[in-house]
């Protein structure tokens, strides 16, 4: 991680982090990556933009949620094993019950014509804070070997073949992931 970690603000204990985690796993609907950001680098300042950009660079090549990965390896780092856990409970302990308690009357629940509506509006407003935390990260781009240009071109392509050619995931993140890497990889050989 980046130099200066030690003056920036830290929780005081695994609690906190799982009542934090908790606090921030309430705040989203279909994701809570833009919540995250804010809750973790803006209000929290427990880790710098840089950092939050690398840990999710590394939570996007682990298997399931991203902010799920963020929370253990924000957690592992201020207090190991323990902290881990107690991110990890935060992010599922809460949600979990409202989950399995709306599954309960779920049925009577999607039966109304408002409920369809509120979800589609949800998921609206999900991949809004999506594109309002990339807009807000696009700074880091500076430091990003590929550079803004080549960034904005492959992050245009990705949004181009997932949601207007209708790409499968997983041939969007092999492919494009895959060039990205290649292009970040040969900059780096070329500034040696």
């Amino acid at each position: 991680m980046a130099d200066g970690t030690a003056e920036r603000p830290r929780p005081q204990g695994p609690a906190a982090l799982f009542w934090a985690f908790t606090w921030l796993a309430l705040q989203g609907f279909g994701g809570v990556l833009a919540v995250a950001q804010r809750e973790l680098v803006e209000k929290r300042g427990w880790l710098s933009k840089a950092e939050f950009i690398e840990l999710l660079a590394i939570a996007q090549v682990l298997p399931g949620p991203n902010v799920v990965n963020i929370s253990l390896m924000i957690g592992d780092r201020f207090f190991g094993l323990r902290g881990a856990f107690a991110a990890l409970a935060g992010m599922f302990a809460l949600p979990c019950v409202i989950v399995l308690s709306l599954a309960a009357v779920s049925e009577q629940l999607l039966a109304h014509p408002a409920m369809a509506g509120a979800l589609r509006g949800m998921g609206a407003v999900a991949a809004g804070l999506i594109l309002a935390t990339g807009l807000k990260l696009l700074g880091s781009l500076r430091g990003n070997p590929m550079g803004r240009v080549a960034g904005s071109l492959l992050a245009a392509a990705s949004v181009v073949a997932i949601a207007v050619l209708r790409w499968p995931l997983i041939w969007a993140v092999l492919g494009l992931g895959g060039l990205g890497m290649l292009l970040a990889w040969r900059r780096l050989r070329e500034a040696r």
